[in-house]
């Protein structure tokens, strides 16, 4: 599996060819070419009022804030852009909002990719009313 971002000679961040900082000075257009089909497909159609008010609180709040008080959303479809970076985001997971990190290797995926929504299960002993081969638990 190939990754489309990499680190310069520098140690320094590139997606596409573009550092972070080129990136985060491009419009949103310009942006969207970049990334991957379903993301540039959605972005290019149109964003929903929501997004676009995820977007407008995004450019309102800096790095420090969000430490400390995250941006809750529910929007788990929405694609991980370079205004993104650095930002704390609560994603909602269906159960409760999880904290979210953004770094610049998030750039081209969806917020949700990053916030589990099951829980791996643990099973207990049989209960009341199961068959009796199934009452059978293994000595530990």
């Amino acid at each position: 599996m190939s990754t489309d971002y990499q680190t310069g000679r520098e140690g320094e961040f590139t997606y596409r060819g573009y550092t972070l900082d080129e990136l985060q000075e491009m419009e949103l257009d310009e942006v969207a070419e970049l990334l991957p089909a379903r993301k540039r497909r959605s972005i290019t159609r149109g964003l929903s009022t929501e997004k676009q008010k995820l977007l407008e609180k995004v450019e309102g709040r800096g790095e420090e804030e969000t430490a400390n008080n995250p941006i809750r959303t529910h929007l788990r479809d929405m694609p991980v852009l370079p205004s993104f970076v650095g930002l704390t985001f609560a994603v909602y997971d269906g159960h409760e909002f999880e904290r979210v990190e953004v770094a610049p290797e998030m750039l081209g995926h969806y917020l949700g990719e990053f916030v589990l929504t099951r829980t791996s299960v643990e099973h207990g002993q049989a209960g009341i009313g199961a068959t009796r081969s199934s009452k059978f638990v293994p000595l530990k």
